[in-house]
């Protein structure tokens, strides 16, 4: 049966390529004859049955159902499916209430291998047509029925492994339809459907490996002027192929976009709409539950999402020309195409969407033969591609990106350059394609019968074309040329034979397209594995310190409460009788000591304060009772409870004396009184070691921080960040490790633990650490820079550049919002533009520009020595980069994609508040600097906030990465404050040459940077050169905005001022840094320079604030001394001469190996009777050197 119709079907014939199959189907009592663009390429599918399975359509109810004469209508049902009607239910008299009861039953077969395939079933819906019968009339010999409307039902359900479901579709109305503006409150008619088969349609593996591609056209804006509404029918359609088995692709094409003028922008949300004509329901185009929402260009993964394109977007959008299609079409991928589709991704990331224009044209009768000869010859007019980057579908758990594509024009050399696309899916087609849009087609608009032999002959061919798809085609069908070879490829124009195309690039014409995965193709891990992975590496949290109990504790808090209350009672009796007690001294008798009891006895009953002693001592002697005494339940008879009130009241007296004892001023006189330092004083004495490189010492005062707060966890991450500057990397990860048991959530702590993780080669817990940190806080740059860093070291570039864009991204948005909210604190209008300045440089990294891998690779070793190496060989060739990058670029727009708008780096930032020298600033300030922004400085990009997080906390090894990156990134290259950094890094290493250099480099940049200044000051310093130094200190300070390390540029200038002799400027110089900084230093060299000017008593002031703060300094206590024999005070001045020799006798312990490197200073005290005393005092390691006292 089948070779007969085959052969009496053979003057079908198609110059469409591609491998076809011919079937006969049969649906209810209709015949129809399936044509070969309705089905799949043969394909051998082994997971699924060669026979095919019956799909059942079930119609059980209508509800709300009105007709246009009578209460109650008769009506039927009408099944469709691909175009071919499954069968008419019986006529059923609608209830008055308006139900109807139809239990309708139609179906189809779905057979894979010849028939309706999976992904008919995917986009294609079936149509339920309601009609209603009308009464015959007189002499009238057929019933007369009425459209009311129709009813979609979505079969996609069936793809996701379910065999079976039932919804309720609402009818949507014909024009002219009763059910058509309905009044508020009335209820919508519609229909209870059940769809039903034997067994799924999908197995197991197929529902987990395969997977469902929805492609979404919006609109082409901006389209050539040439494109009128007036004038000869036009189709507009877009198309591209995408992956399927073996060697074929498989095309999906939308057509009939309606071309639209200028004046308003399209609605959001819109629905989208089923690529199929010939709906008879308006409504009924709209595909359930889709709707286009739009959203901000810079969310998009398109070319034009960048701030320059947003103004010519809202132009565009809004008032030039465009075609509207806002279709969706699916495809299905089973698991075979789903690996054949990533790997084409993987193969080549832009993929080709092409545009065209074919006109609808007139068959006239009897020389169908003649026009089908002279269309056959005809090229695509206004062929157009856009490039469409699809990487982003393999950023793990990424299922969908939508953006505006450029168009340009289509040449086969350049379309086989970008994307190894071997065939157009227009040009090679177009035979079909144009055939398939003469007026009297299925899809258009104007369909009427047409008498040609050949268009009846063709007629099932045209049907397939309304659902939008074309069949496979063969992927080798072009001729192509070897890529080497300078001829065109054959069959290509030259770009000036493709005027049409070229109109898109005048007109600056784009297409908006969104695709869609019903599954990402690479698994995201989710948050709560990555937290479960980082719990497995972490060790858990250690339990709180028990608080201690029991008897000796109890005993304690009641000498606590006597103490407080003997020092209230105190208070109020030098209140009642201080003047009195004052006058009489020590000869006040006994009997005015009585007097003054009873009056205070009085005093305190009077007032209260009596009871309110008593009660705060209750809670103590409950305490004893329970703990000490044991006793906890009542007492069986009056003489025990006599007997233990009598043991218990000689205990508390007995521990009362005690405490009293302990409160005697003999006893707090012994004690040493010292002013208590902050967690911040502590954290600035350990940098003032760092600098100095006192380790020891720095570390001892970190400790003392843990000691204090040991649940801290900034404590423990500073104490890290100081053990990576020892190079002690297994020390800084036990603290990073403990600061993340003390909260899993901290982003630092998950970053440096991480850092330290690849520092070590630990790669796999590296990702999961990075990859932790960026699930809670997606919005941060760092995590995403650092995660971008680390796949670059796995050579995972997909992934790189998916965090690099990431990183990106987040940097704009969050540069936008401080400029829009700076602007609405201020109320000026400059700041918006000074946004879009800002953001013009931010270009998204990975943002969809046709470039192949675009993120720069480079390889940073382990150690730091080799990777500054590296990174000068860079700086030639980046001084050429920064220099062309610094040239504006002028003209229209490139009309190749790949190429990325650079804007000028020579931004203009003004200072809109000028900082003046702060009195009273805490150190705070010192230890967190804001970064500094020059009159030539650009905004940041994502590298440069990473190297400022690395710096930091000392992360020297890890930054080299980064700063690779910097210098080579389009929005960054060489800038001042890579010098900076470069600088600082090269001084940690004592290479003074190589400082030097880039410091120059950086002041060429921006010679009004007071840390170029600061820095160039330290070099000067380290090297010997306090000249140098003397004078780069004091034009940093003279800036009217600070450097970053203002205190040890203070500190280091008042020193060289001492050097020089020059008292009152170190004085004046040591006095800014007390009010800003305050330190044991600060406060010695001011007690310096005033004992240098004879200002005696102000230098024991100084001396005696930076003794409270360090009271182990050896120079403080011998200048102390000098100050005392200077006053007179001789017992005071052999004080602290004692004191001088015991804490230097200490630090000669401590540090003797330290100290035969550092020189000594002494001072030569000079007692009243004239002999000499030579005091030796060591400089302590974590002191700058000071003049000796003599």
């Amino acid at each position: 049966m089948v070779s007969r119709i085959l052969a009496g079907e053979s003057k079908f014939s198609r110059e469409f390529v591609g491998c076809y199959r011919y079937e006969k189907h049969y649906c209810g009592s209709r015949r129809n004859y399936r044509s070969p663009e309705e089905l799949c390429p043969v394909a051998d599918m082994e997971q699924v049955p060669a026979t095919g399975r019956l799909v059942q359509i079930t119609v059980t109810d209508g509800y709300d159902v009105k007709g246009f004469k009578g209460e109650t209508p008769v009506t039927f049902i009408r099944a469709e499916f691909n175009q071919v009607v499954l069968g008419d239910s019986a006529k059923i008299t609608v209830s008055p209430e308006g139900t109807a009861k139809y239990n309708f039953t139609s179906s189809f077969e779905f057979n894979p291998e010849g028939g309706i395939t999976l992904d008919d079933i995917a986009h294609k819906p079936v149509f339920l047509t309601m009609s209603e019968v009308l009464p015959k009339e007189k002499k009238q010999k057929d019933e007369k029925t009425l459209v009311l409307g129709q009813a979609v039902v979505d079969l996609l359900p069936l793809l996701e492994g379910e065999s079976s479901f039932e919804m309720k579709v609402p009818l949507h109305p014909v024009p002219g339809s009763p059910f058509e503006n309905l009044r508020p409150g009335v209820k919508q008619c519609s229909l209870a459907v059940k769809v039903f088969v034997a067994e799924p349609l999908l197995t197991t593996a197929q529902v987990l490996g395969g997977n469902l591609l929805k492609v979404t056209l919006e609109a082409a804006y901006s389209v050539p002027e040439s494109f009128i509404p007036l004038g000869p029918l036009q189709n507009y359609m877009v198309g591209l192929q995408v992956p399927s088995l073996g060697e074929k692709d498989y095309p999906i094409l939308f057509k009939n976009g309606t071309l639209k003028l200028g004046g308003e922008r399209e609605p959001v949300p819109r629905p989208k709409k089923w690529p199929i004509a010939n709906i008879l329901a308006p409504g009924a185009n709209n595909i359930p539950d889709a709707f286009i929402v739009g959203g901000p260009y810079e969310e998009e993964e398109g070319e034009l999402n960048h701030p320059e394109d947003r103004e010519f977007r809202n132009q565009a959008e809004c008032i030039k020309k465009r075609i509207i299609w806002d279709l969706e079409s699916r495809c299905y991928l089973d698991p075979p195409a789903v690996v054949s589709f990533q790997k084409r991704i993987g193969d080549c990331r832009l993929w080709p969407v092409e545009i065209t224009r074919v006109p609808l044209v007139t068959a006239p009768k009897g020389k169908a033969g003649k026009l089908d000869k002279i269309e056959d010859e005809s090229q695509p007019s206004f062929h157009g591609v856009a490039y469409v980057n699809m990487v982003p579908l393999l950023y793990p758990g990424v299922k969908r990106i939508r953006g505006a594509f450029h168009v340009y024009p289509y040449l086969d050399s350049t379309v086989y350059e970008k994307t190894k696309c071997l065939s157009s899916l227009f040009r090679d087609t177009t035979h079909h394609i144009i055939q398939n849009n003469k007026i009297g087609g299925i899809n258009s608009p104007l369909a009427k019968v047409v008498v040609s032999k050949n268009l009846k002959e063709d007629k099932t061919v045209k049907e397939k074309d309304v659902d939008g798809k074309f069949k496979p085609v063969d992927a080798q069908a072009a001729s192509i040329k070897s890529q080497s070879s300078d001829t065109p490829l054959d069959g290509e124009a030259p770009l000036s034979h493709n005027l049409e195309g070229q109109q898109y690039v005048e007109a600056g014409t784009y297409i908006v397209l969104e695709i869609e995965l019903d599954k990402a193709l690479v698994p995201k891990r989710m948050p709560e594995e990555l937290a479960r992975r980082v719990k497995e590496m972490i060790p858990p949290r250690p339990p709180l310190t028990r608080r201690t109990g029991g008897a000796q504790k109890a005993v304690s808090d009641y000498h606590m409460q006597i103490k407080n209350i003997s020092r209230s009672i105190l208070d109020e009796y030098h209140r009642m009788f201080g003047k009195q007690v004052t006058k009489l001294g020590s000869d006040i008798d006994s009997e005015t000591l009585e007097e003054q009891k009873c009056q205070l006895n009085y005093e305190l009953n009077c007032s209260g304060k009596y009871f309110a002693f008593k009660e705060q001592l209750k809670h103590a002697v409950v305490k004893i009772v329970r703990e000490k005494y044991l006793k906890t339940t009542s007492f069986e008879s009056q003489e025990e409870l006599q007997t233990f009130i009598s043991e218990l009241y000689v205990f508390l007296v007995d521990q009362m004396h005690v405490a009293l004892n302990q409160t005697m001023p003999d006893d707090v006189q012994g004690a040493i009184s010292t002013i208590p330092t902050s967690s911040e004083q502590l954290r600035l004495f350990a940098f003032e070691a760092e600098v100095n490189e006192n380790f020891e010492m720095a570390a001892v005062y970190y400790e003392e921080r843990l000691v204090r707060e040991p649940q801290n966890l900034d404590h423990w991450i500073d104490y890290g960040a100081f053990c990576l500057l020892t190079e002690d990397n297994i020390k800084a990860q036990e603290c990073f490790r403990k600061a993340l048991s003390l909260n899993e959530s901290h982003i630092h702590s998950l970053l440096l633990c991480g850092v330290l993780a690849v520092m070590m080669e630990n790669y796999e817990q590296a990702e999961i650490f990075f990859e932790d940190a960026t699930c809670l806080e997606p919005t941060s740059v760092v995590a995403w820079t650092l995660l971008g860093l680390y796949y670059e070291i796995q050579n995972n570039d997909i992934r790189m550049e998916m965090a690099f864009h990431e990183a990106s991204k987040q940097l704009q948005a969050r540069m936008v919002q401080t400029q829009v909210s700076k602007q609405k604190s201020t109320g000026a209008v400059e700041y918006v533009e000074e946004a879009r300045k800002i953001e013009s440089i931010l270009i998204p990294w990975g943002a969809t520009n046709g470039s192949s891998a675009t993120a720069f690779k480079t390889e940073a070793p382990a150690a730091p020595g080799p990777a500054l190496s590296i990174l000068d060989e860079f700086l030639e060739e980046s001084s050429k980069l920064q220099s062309e990058s610094q040239e504006p670029i002028l003209g229209a727009q490139p009309q190749d994609p790949t190429v990325v708008l650079k804007t000028s780096n020579t931004f203009l930032k003004d200072i809109s508040e000028k900082k003046e020298a702060s009195k009273g600033q805490d150190s705070s300030a010192f230890l967190h600097p804001s970064p500094y922004f020059g009159v030539s400085q650009t905004p940041t990009t994502i590298f440069m906030e990473t190297i400022r997080f690395l710096m930091k906390v000392n992360a020297v090894q890890y930054m080299h990465r980064a700063l690779a990156h910097e210098v080579l990134c389009p929005q960054g290259g060489p800038s001042c404050e890579y010098y900076l950094v470069l600088a600082q890094t090269h001084l940690l290493k004592k290479d003074f040459a190589k400082t030097e250099e880039y410091l120059q480099l950086a002041a060429q940049m921006d010679y009004l940077n007071p840390n170029v200044w600061g820095l160039k000051g330290h070099l000067y310093f380290l090297s010997g050169n306090h000249a140098e130094a003397k004078a780069c200190y004091e034009r940093t300070i003279s800036f009217v905005v600070d450097a970053s390390e203002m205190h040890f540029i203070f500190l280091r200038l008042g020193l060289i001022y001492l050097e020089e002799k020059e008292y009152e400027k170190a004085k004046k110089t040591y006095m800014q840094v007390c009010k800003r900084s305050p330190s044991c230093l600060t406060w010695l060299g001011l007690g310096i320079a005033c004992y240098r000017l004879e200002e005696l008593t102000e230098a024991e002031d100084a001396l005696s604030e930076a003794n409270a703060l360090n009271n182990y300094n050896a120079e403080v206590w011998a200048y102390l001394a000098l100050v005392c024999l200077k006053a007179g005070r001789q017992l005071e001045a052999e004080q602290a001469y004692k004191y001088t020799i015991k804490v230097a006798s200490k630090l000669m312990m401590g540090h003797c190996l330290r100290a035969k490197d550092r020189a000594v200073d002494t001072p030569l005290v000079k007692w009243t009777d004239g002999s000499l005393l030579k005091v030796e005092v060591l400089t302590p390691c974590n002191q700058p050197r000071l003049p000796s006292c003599a």
